[in-house]
């Protein structure tokens, strides 16, 4: 064939090395870049999973920085509270040294007084200056707010954690399904017999031994036992029949009243008391005698009834509802933004004023011209108020540091194994295999060196039309 207008090996040729030239640059991009899917017409499919996989990874490095923070946060409130512990103790031992006046004199009650209100001050200023970026931590900024809660129904309301919905709130429905009870023993007789007596009173705070002349009447046994309901526990009154019944002075099965004659002829017995039972958003709660708690996932409270409310069992009376409406801490610790990937928890003011209840009466109580102040000489009340706030500091710190070591330190451990799994699958669809690519760009280099040189010939075949020409 002699035709030079179209030179079918020239085309095919250019054809040839321009898929090469387009290969050969594709090698490069990828060598250069490290990827093999650099835009969507690489590996469409492959590409989309690409893309996906690094959301995840986004989020989880998110996730593993918010829980570090999280950590930084707790930790901040972790070191003010032991300074508060640390503080508390403090005060219980200058009590327990006012207690001793028959060792210490005025001056020196008084200058006791003058460490427990500096404690006292320092309480309330680590309460208030304690913070994170600027974001207070022991005031109760980061206590949960309540609204609807009846004070004839429910005396103490702690949330320890609700995840409540953006905008929105908590529903909480307390239910009274079996009344409290008291322990109760009663003594039929109108008083003691023609010979004196000598019984032994106990409850869960003591024991003491009570003597009564022969014919004492049953209100002067309960006048007696009354005067010492604080060193055991156990009250008594005369009943409308004249008979004496004793109790404990606290309801719930770990509360007791127990009476032994030791001489002379009275009774010997002893009564445990009931715990309520209680359903919180259709949910059985722990009971300790009137405090009700519940912890899942959704709801961690811990609620303290009222005594008239814990003994009323109807359906109507029985039941009362209230909204958490807000407050708390939310920490995102998810790759993805959704209640499951979201802790929350409430930090309540440790001031003087939060520390303690309404029940022995608040910390702030031990300060000057306080009713329980070390001068006043009230040092048991005074006691149980410490008790009270040791036991709360205690409480939040133990929740804080769970949260620490059962929540943030092992989701970080999770993700950290998750992020290495989910780079791992990114990595192996879109990065490029560099000895592979370098051996498939050594192929392009040669085609494209080959094809140069076939095109030259195949260019240069019309010219053979010319030897035609010459004969």
């Amino acid at each position: 064939m002699g035709r030079i207008n179209t030179n079918i090996p020239s085309l095919q040729a250019i054809h040839r090395l321009t898929r090469n030239n387009t290969e050969l640059a594709t090698r490069l991009q990828r060598l250069s870049t490290g990827l093999r899917i650099n835009t969507g017409k690489d590996a469409p499919a492959a590409l989309i999973a690409s893309e996906t996989l690094r959301s995840e990874i986004n989020g989880i490095h998110q996730a593993i920085d918010n829980s570090q923070r999280a950590n930084n946060v707790v930790n901040t409130a972790e070191g003010a509270l032991g300074e508060v512990s640390a503080l508390l103790l403090e005060i219980q031992g200058l009590t327990n040294e006012a207690a001793n006046t028959g060792a210490l004199s005025d001056q020196e009650i008084e200058a006791n007084q003058l460490q427990v209100d500096a404690i006292l001050n320092s309480i309330n200023r680590i309460a208030n200056t304690t913070q994170f970026n600027g974001m207070k931590l022991l005031n109760g900024t980061l206590d949960y707010t309540t609204s609807g809660v009846s004070a004839s129904k429910i005396d103490i309301v702690q949330v320890n954690a609700a995840k409540i919905p953006d905008n929105g709130s908590v529903n909480i429905t307390v239910q009274v399904t079996n009344s409290a009870e008291v322990g109760t023993l009663t003594f039929a007789a109108s008083g003691i017999g023609a010979a004196p007596t000598t019984i032994e009173v106990a409850g869960n705070t003591g024991t003491e031994q009570l003597s009564f002349a022969a014919s004492a009447h049953n209100s002067a046994i309960a006048v007696a036992i009354n005067q010492l309901k604080e060193s055991t526990g156990v009250s008594a009154s005369v009943l409308g029949t004249g008979q004496l019944a004793m109790y404990s002075t606290q309801f719930g099965s770990r509360q007791f009243v127990s009476v032994k004659t030791i001489n002379g002829s009275f009774m010997d017995g002893k009564d445990n008391g009931v715990d309520a039972v209680v359903s919180i958003n259709g949910s059985a709660a722990e009971v300790d005698g009137l405090v009700a708690s519940i912890r899942t996932g959704e709801l961690d409270v811990s609620l303290t009834l009222d005594q008239a409310f814990a003994q009323t069992t109807d359906p109507v009376n029985g039941q009362t509802n209230f909204l958490v409406t807000g407050g708390g801490a939310k920490f995102q610790l998810g790759s993805e933004v959704n209640r499951q990937g979201q802790v929350h928890i409430g930090i309540s003011a440790v001031s003087t004023s939060k520390l303690g209840n309404d029940v022995v009466g608040y910390l702030s109580t031990l300060s000057s011209g306080g009713d329980n102040s070390l001068v006043g000489g009230n040092t048991i009340q005074a006691q149980k108020v410490l008790t009270a706030a040791i036991r709360q500091v205690a409480t939040l710190r133990g929740r804080l540091g769970a949260l620490q070591k059962d929540v943030l330190e092992t989701n970080v451990n999770s993700l950290s194994i998750a992020l290495e799994n989910v780079t791992a699958s990114e990595s192996a669809i879109r990065d490029a295999d560099c000895a592979e690519e370098t051996s498939a760009l050594t192929r392009a280099q040669i085609l494209v060196q080959a094809n140069t040189s076939v095109l030259a010939q195949a260019n240069a075949t019309p010219q053979n039309v010319l030897a035609l020409l010459g004969r």
